[in-house]
């Protein structure tokens, strides 16, 4: 036979095995009997269940089966799934950095488990276990295309336990139905499982997947057949109160004061696939806190949504639009607000409600409602905060979007102009996501309605990329008008067309200790049509990039870049200087150098050294963050930031620096201490917040919170506040 045709023959094989033409399945059985969580698989039930198993390798390679195996069990009765799992291993030295719920995978001993209940490759509930029994849950969303779409801060409840032996770890889970979303009288939902064994240093998949693509993409997902079809999902309603005693006292203002809130939260289920969310006088201050960063730019940068109450389906309202130029709806608005001395400070939510999830296998609704209070003496007004979006699912994994946002005060006052009553915005995106996800992409077209001006103001962008184990391609195209705005949405900048695109070739060498090593060129470039189109910034980067065997990583980089400043601007943001002057152009070019270490070692770090010209200076950068590790109980992490900006004369020169120590207990998988201290010089101030956490009963907490701020130029405080916070998640 010619070597060609054994070479297409091969070819084809490879295809077959990568794309969703590879079918695996297990079926789950109807059972009815007792079962006890405590990790050991003991249970005469489990003798009769049939198993998920082949498990094969993801890294460092993926194309064989991995060398130490998973068996997984599922059984289920009317109200519960119940999975037995049996891990083999190298040995008993499992890397544990943590007892507390909702870890991160990467790093450490675990496996986790991913259902798609309405089999639509869009959506998918995480639930995962380490060899210590500790238990984490997350919401994927978007196909798993990306980190933006993996979400942890979703709670619900189920038990789970897991037993070590020699050679191998046990683990038994016992999650309700109804802490699932899917249609009544399935028999089928899509499944996949991975596995991260730091001992072997291996990764491994249930359901094949190549390297190139995300661990938790939902396009690679095999079946679990269900002995009798779901019934309908008897969904408690949650009532979840909260009382919050704080005392606190601001320092600037000599202000001090001490209250008691209370508060709470409902969550009510719609049929089998829609949630209604209800909130009265929330209070987010147990969410963790906020790292604060150092920023050498012009543009505001956005930060993740950590509060509870806006997690859930929380895609269908924050997915709109380009997540880095013009996202639409970014829940972080609510409950900011600005005052009348152009200060960013909380602003008090009344109430709310929020109604998520399926109609049906196709369509999914969000509704969102949120009235915030007001501030007279400080000039802020009460507002009504309310989007509506409605997505269709279309081919295998793709959909179309529609939403409608309106942000709107109702009262009349003196300090709101009439151009500032109401914000609108309607618009339309296509997720384009193929069904083996080698192909993925949006478009979307947005406009603004603001009074007396309802004319132009529209966004509008089309990305699409093409995704291979040799060869990747993406390009993204971004028009915002000068006009065009979102009260409720992350939009750094406007009046801009934007074009960037991506050429990266990636190597698989057969031996030796590179894993994989690609050569990326990135070219960034934006024109402003308000002066005339005239482009203004463009950004040429360059870089070669290598994973090891070992999981660790380096590589290095290469910048170009030209900034057209049409205002003057200082990057040190330093009080009293003189800024660089605007109307001007600057070219500079920098050199990176990064490295990351296995993260499962004892000592771990990371970090990344930046050199080169800055505007019409000269810029040295090095960030990283090392932790240590002593497991399972103590984490303690250092996280360095230092930039010197040296600039002629009379432009300001600074010795920028972030430094963030942090220390985490777990004394058992109940109670946690977490302790973070933040010293930014650029932001003159250090601050500490430590957090007491005792998850006393399920999804129930004690919180005791400590926050405190100083100026660090003459360290002097500035603000310091203490809270004892109880939350009940109670089920009617």
């Amino acid at each position: 036979m010619p070597r060609s045709v054994l070479v297409l023959i091969f070819f084809l094989c490879l295809t077959s095995l990568f794309g969703q033409n590879v079918e695996k399945s297990f079926v789950v059985k109807y059972i009815e009997t007792d079962f006890k969580i405590d990790g050991i698989l003991d249970e005469e039930a489990w003798k009769q269940a049939r198993s998920a198993k082949d498990f094969q390798q993801y890294f460092p390679s993926d194309s064989i089966l991995a060398e130490y195996q998973t068996d997984i069990k599922m059984l289920y009765d009317v109200s519960t799934l119940y999975i037995g799992i049996r891990i083999n291993t190298p040995g008993n030295n499992y890397v544990i950095p943590s007892l507390e719920r909702d870890y991160r995978a990467g790093g450490n001993d675990n496996i986790s488990l991913l259902f798609d209940t309405f089999n639509d490759g869009t959506n998918a509930f995480l639930f995962g276990m380490n060899p210590y029994g500790v238990r984490r849950e997350a919401l994927i969303s978007n196909g798993g295309q990306g980190i933006r779409g993996f979400t942890t801060s979703w709670d619900v409840k189920w038990k789970g336990e897991a037993k070590q032996y020699d050679g191998y770890y046990t683990a038994e889970m016992a999650i309700p139905l109804t802490s699932f979303k899917f249609p009544e009288g399935v028999t089928k939902w899509r499944f996949q499982s991975y596995r991260f064994d730091m001992q072997k240093n291996e990764t491994s998949v249930w359901y094949p997947i190549p390297q190139n693509q995300l661990i938790f993409n939902l396009a690679f997902m095999g079946d679990m057949v269900f002995e009798k079809p779901l019934g309908k999902s008897r969904t408690p309603l949650a009532i979840i109160p909260y009382i919050n005693a704080i005392a606190d006292k601001d320092y600037e203002q000599n202000i001090t004061d001490a209250n008691v809130k209370v508060g709470g939260d409902a969550k009510v289920a719609i049929g089998n696939g829609l949630n209604l969310d209800i909130t009265l006088n929330p209070d987010f201050s147990n969410v963790e806190v906020d790292d604060i960063f150092t920023n050498l730019t012009r543009f505001e940068i956005s930060l993740p949504e950590r509060r509870q109450f806006f997690v859930d389906n929380n895609d269908l309202f924050g997915s709109f639009g380009g997540g880095r130029d013009a996202n639409p709806f970014f829940s972080r608005r609510i409950g900011i607000a600005t005052d009348s001395s152009g200060n960013s400070v909380q602003n008090r939510i009344i109430g709310g409600v929020r109604l998520s999830g399926k109609l049906n296998e196709n369509w999914r609704l969000g509704v969102l409602n949120i009235q915030t209070d007001e501030n007279v003496e400080t000039e802020i007004a009460s507002n009504n905060n309310m989007m509506i979006a409605l997505q269709k699912k279309v081919f295998a994994r793709s959909n179309f979007g529609l939403f409608f946002i309106n942000r709107q005060t109702f009262k009349d006052y003196d300090f709101v102009t009439p151009e500032e009553e109401y914000n609108r915005v309607l618009g339309i995106d296509y997720n384009l996501a193929s069904e083996d996800n080698t192909w993925v992409g949006k478009f979307y077209a947005h406009k603004s309605f603001q009074p007396r001006d309802d004319e132009d103001n529209y966004s509008a962008g089309v990305f699409l990329g093409r995704n291979s184990r040799y060869f990747n391609v993406f390009t993204d195209f971004v028009f915002i008008d000068e006009d065009f705005e979102s009260d409720l949405g992350f939009v750094p900048r406007k009046d801009i067309i934007k074009w960037a695109t991506s050429f990266e070739k990636v190597f698989w060498p057969k031996k030796g200790p590179i894993n994989n090593h690609s050569i990326e060129f990135f070219p960034i470039v934006t024109w402003r049509p308000g002066l005339e189109y005239r482009k203004t910034d463009h950004e040429l980067q360059a870089s070669w990039n290598f994973e090891t065997r070992s999981f660790s990583e380096f590589g290095i980089g290469f910048s170009n870049q030209f900034i057209f400043l049409a205002d003057s601007f200082d990057p040190t943001d330093t009080d009293g200087a003189i800024p660089l002057p605007g109307n001007q152009g600057y070219h500079f070019n920098s050199v990176l150098l990064q490295y990351e270490s296995n993260q499962a070692k004892v000592l771990a770090f990371e970090g990344e050294a930046t050199v080169g010209r800055f505007f019409n200076g000269d810029r040295f950068s090095i960030e990283g963050e090392a932790t240590l590790r002593l497991q399972p109980k103590v984490r303690l992490g250092l996280n360095i930031n230092y930039d010197k900006i040296t600039l002629p004369n009379p432009f300001p020169s600074a010795d920028l620096w972030l430094v963030s120590p942090t220390v985490n207990v777990t004394f058992n998988k109940s109670i946690f201490w977490s302790t973070i201290f933040q010293y930014s010089n650029q932001r003159d101030n250090l601050g500490i917040n430590s957090r007491l956490q005792w998850r006393f009963a399920p999804l129930s907490d004690l919180f005791l919170v400590y926050n405190d701020n100083y100026f660090v130029n003459q360290f002097s405080p500035r603000f310091r506040s203490i809270n004892l916070k109880v939350t009940y998640w109670l089920n009617i």
